[in-house]
């Protein structure tokens, strides 16, 4: 049993965040799944806000809140503090604020299109049998997101990762909403988002993005068999 433990599930892009920070730092953790329709009361008491992930460092309380940190961005500065090396948080302040701004605009705006605008829309209903609702998704594909994607395309200018030149948090977090997309519709059109596909695609060579795509394939492989075409 290893000293950390991770409650949430592997389709929320801010657990799979946290995954590919344990595996840059090669941490190794437990994986609780957590079903949060409904939320369970013992976990609704770890996390104030309802969310996942939360982490436990049980070497610190194996029970109640003791050892417990909820949010993701919490949780990533926290492991970083635990395990410093392998860095993912630049040292500079210039970069390490821009990678703290990426960070937040992948957990607010991209996760708000992404989840809810397709992936929630796509998926949500399906494990409640009914249809998706394959207009929002579309919607969001075609008219929300570009503006997003536009702006990473833009960030990255041709460069391999966000900021400093090196994989950081900033990288870890776009990735790991991309992968939202991915797992539902695929990846956005890379004759006009190049480098955002690019990065993508290296990203899911990183352990930690490996194994939670693996994961996620699983889960909804009797629900959504098959990537929806949106284009």
């Amino acid at each position: 049993m290893a000293d950390l433990v991770l409650y949430g599930s592997p389709l929320s892009p801010f657990a799979r965040k946290v995954e590919m920070v344990l595996g840059e730092k090669g941490l190794d953790y437990d994986f609780e799944n957590v079903s949060i329709l409904p939320m369970p009361d013992w976990f609704a008491e770890l996390s104030p806000a309802r969310r996942i992930p939360v982490l436990r460092d049980r070497s610190i309380g194996e029970e109640g809140i003791l050892g417990t940190i909820p949010d993701s961005s919490a949780i990533c500065g926290y492991l970083e503090k635990k395990a410093p090396t392998p860095a993912v948080y630049p040292q500079s302040a210039y970069e390490y604020g821009r990678a703290l701004f990426m960070e937040e605009y992948a957990d607010s705006v991209m996760a708000m299109l992404g989840g809810m605008g397709i992936f929630r829309a796509v998926v949500f209903p399906k494990f409640q049998g009914k249809e998706s609702d394959l207009d929002t998704a579309r919607t969001t594909w075609r008219e929300k997101l570009p503006p997003v994607l536009d702006y990473l395309e833009q960030t990255l200018d041709g460069n391999a990762f966000f900021v400093g030149g090196e994989l950081s948090i900033a990288d870890i977090s776009v990735a790991a909403q991309i992968a939202q997309l991915d797992i539902v519709v695929g990846t956005p059109d890379e004759a006009r988002w190049p480098g955002v596909v690019g990065h993508y695609q290296r990203m899911t060579e990183l352990p930690g993005l490996t194994s939670n795509l693996a994961a996620c394939s699983k889960v909804l492989a009797n629900v959504v068999p098959e990537k929806l075409d949106l284009s």
